[in-house]
């Protein structure tokens, strides 16, 4: 099952629509959905590789968009969108400590976080609640979401073909991995938001 989803998100890369579809999913990962961008990204860029740095770009901007309707969701719509997302993802009891820590280090919070594999809506949409700047959200929000999807492209550009055979070799090892370390990344969330 996991060699045709894998063989199908390559060949989605070569369809008139799979830029869409990236920007789609990286616009819903910064708002709403759970599934990170990099599950299409690393395809695509591997299938593609002198796209790579196009696919980043898209991602950015599609994720900082995204990452705009989140904290809408936690500015305008908290005590119904964004507290039914929160609570949905465990997080109810622990936004107000969070909140309290943006007056202090909302920048750090904002820059660390979107790095990480900790789910970026839920920073999103605490900044919108906190009532984080909104200028300085979207400066950030470019910046650390910038970095992450550049150094993703520069390292499928530069190690593709190691990288691609790696995957193909061990993909339910590479999956599980993956898997783990989202996983990982929402417990860490859990402990530390």
């Amino acid at each position: 099952m996991l060699r045709r989803l894998y063989d199908w998100t390559l060949s989605l890369s070569g369809r008139p629509g799979a830029i869409w579809a990236l920007a789609a999913v990286s616009f819903a990962e910064s708002s709403f959905f759970p599934i990170p961008p990099d599950v299409l990204l690393v395809p695509m860029s591997l299938a593609k590789r002198d796209k790579a740095w196009l696919y980043a770009g898209i991602c950015t901007i599609a994720s900082v968009i995204g990452g705009i309707l989140g904290y809408a969701i936690g500015s305008l719509l908290y005590d119904s969108v964004g507290t039914w997302l929160i609570n949905a993802y465990g997080y109810g009891q622990k936004v107000e400590a969070f909140r309290q820590a943006y007056a202090e280090y909302g920048q750090w919070i904002i820059l660390l976080k979107g790095l990480t594999p900790i789910p970026y809506k839920l920073v999103t949409i605490t900044s919108g609640f906190a009532g984080y700047n909104l200028v300085w959200f979207v400066i950030l929000s470019i910046v650390t979401r910038g970095v992450r999807f550049y150094v993703l492209a520069g390292l499928l550009t530069r190690f593709g073909d190691p990288l691609r055979r790696l995957l193909e070799k061990h993909l339910g090892l590479i999956v599980a991995l993956f898997a783990i370390g989202l996983l990982g990344g929402c417990v860490a969330s859990k402990m530390f938001f």
